[in-house]
């Protein structure tokens, strides 16, 4: 029995969706002319910090790039750099990984890499609602982290929200009061019983700054 392949053109459709996805966004490649700048410095503000479990190494991020340090002193080493804004490093419980805030997706998200920067893998997949401040379950377990809305005010309003470390959609677990009062800065107890957490306390539902 024989039979016969013919060749043909790539659909329209195809050749669409091919087109679409070779002119994708990447945040690491960005178009136009690029130059770079050396930068040696001894000091950085704004700044997030973590200390790893058995007290040996500091890790922290500094105009979008994250680093490590002896906790005594030394060389930081850069351990996630580029053109993606990466921030917010948080030490698992067992020192193995390191849990940050991302753009590298196209949007914050919730990363998860290894110790030494290996490994970097996207946890959240969020397109519009941006994650940040990520905090691990004393199980090493889970994550848990802000999620942002933005709606007449620039800030916008938090909700928490915990993601398993293989990923899904999440679950929430405090819910923002409206769309103007802040929710956020998660933080287990060491029990794991609790989840605590900042929040805009006065009532009402437009912003204070005197809260």
């Amino acid at each position: 029995m024989g039979f016969t392949v013919i060749a043909g053109a790539i659909p329209v459709a195809a050749q669409d969706e091919e087109e679409k996805e070779s002119k994708k966004w990447d945040v690491n490649a960005p178009p136009g002319p690029q130059r770079s700048i050396e930068i040696d410095t001894r000091e950085g503000t704004w700044l997030s910090l973590d200390l790893s479990p058995d007290g040996t190494t500091i890790v922290f991020d500094l105009l979008g790039d994250i680093y490590t340090m002896p906790s005594e002193g030394g060389e930081a080493t850069a351990i996630s750099e580029g053109v993606a804004w990466d921030m917010q490093p948080s030490f698992s419980p067992d020192g193995k990984r390191i849990a940050y805030t991302s753009d590298a997706g196209g949007g914050d998200n919730i990363w998860v890499m290894d110790r030494d920067g290996a490994n970097a893998r996207q946890i959240t997949k969020e397109s519009y609602r941006l994650y940040n401040s990520p905090v691990w379950s004393p199980d090493g377990q889970y994550i848990a982290a802000r999620k942002h809305f933005t709606s007449k005010r620039s800030l916008g309003a938090g909700e928490i929200w915990l993601m398993h470390l293989l990923g899904g959609s999440g679950a929430q677990m405090v819910k923002r009061p409206n769309e103007q009062k802040d929710l956020g800065e998660p933080a287990f107890s060491p029990d794991g019983r609790y989840l605590y957490y900042s929040l805009d306390a006065p009532g009402g539902g437009t912003f204070q700054y005197s809260k």
